[in-house]
């Protein structure tokens, strides 16, 4: 049986081979510009402040792969791969790409690639608080707003009680070896996935949630953007 995720060797996996369509834009989200810099390379910098980080994989589309590899090819700590059709493929795909270096052990991060704002001490506390825990984590946002189930008629069925529910966010934090496994395990058996820690889930898993800010958002519509150019304006740690 693996181990929980190792203490001396971690690694990154950034899944940007989306198109993000709800920005109604002619570019793919993650290469929009927050003061000049696009959302990947803001995301990227931020990742690359974990010094503990052996190396990521940023995940790319094929049909532009040839290009957007350019961006990369001279930074240090980062290689590139080409995704698949879904985030799970995806995801996977930058596994494999990994396995040449990575132990079964070793600790895999997977970050959106559109969440630049992420606070680099919450990696750190995500890091420190999964270490040797084979179910591993996920950084997330305890539910503060009153939740409504909604009937077919879009009418309020009921109030949902939130004391237990987490809005998830990333990164998300497994061992490698056990991490892959359930994501084959769920793309072999046709199961949605929605984010790392579902395929952890699907797979007899119980990951940890470690609390991390509101600011850590995933930029999917236009105000998003202008809210983390706030946020990224307005972070000191």
């Amino acid at each position: 049986m693996s181990s929980g995720v190792s203490s001396s060797e971690l690694y990154a996996v950034i899944p940007a081979a989306g198109l993000g369509s709800r920005m109604n834009t002619d570019i793919p989200k993650q290469y929009l510009k927050i003061n000049g810099t696009s959302i990947l390379d803001h995301t990227i910098e931020r990742m690359l402040q974990i010094a503990s980080l052996e190396k990521m994989v940023i995940v790319l589309d094929q049909l532009t792969y040839e290009q957007d590899n350019a961006m990369f090819a001279k930074t240090r700590r980062v290689d590139t791969c080409v995704g698949g059709a879904s985030r799970a493929e995806s995801v996977r795909n930058g596994l494999l790409h990994l396995s040449k270096n990575a132990a079964s052990d070793s600790g895999v991060m997977v970050h959106d690639a559109a969440r630049p704002c992420v606070r680099v001490s919450e990696i750190n506390r995500l890091i420190t608080e999964t270490t040797g825990k084979t179910d591993g984590g996920l950084l997330a946002m305890p539910v503060v707003d009153t939740i409504k189930r909604a009937d077919e008629y879009k009418r309020t069925a009921e109030t949902i009680d939130r004391s237990q529910l987490w809005r998830a966010a990333t990164p998300q934090l497994f061992p490698f070896a056990i991490l892959l496994a359930a994501l084959n395990k769920a793309l072999e058996e046709g199961v949605e996935i929605t984010d790392e820690a579902s395929a952890m889930e699907y797979a007899g898993y119980s990951p940890k949630l470690v609390e991390c800010s509101a600011d850590n958002i995933k930029v999917t519509t236009p105000t998003d953007l202008v809210l983390a150019e706030h946020y990224l304006s307005a972070q000191t740690a």
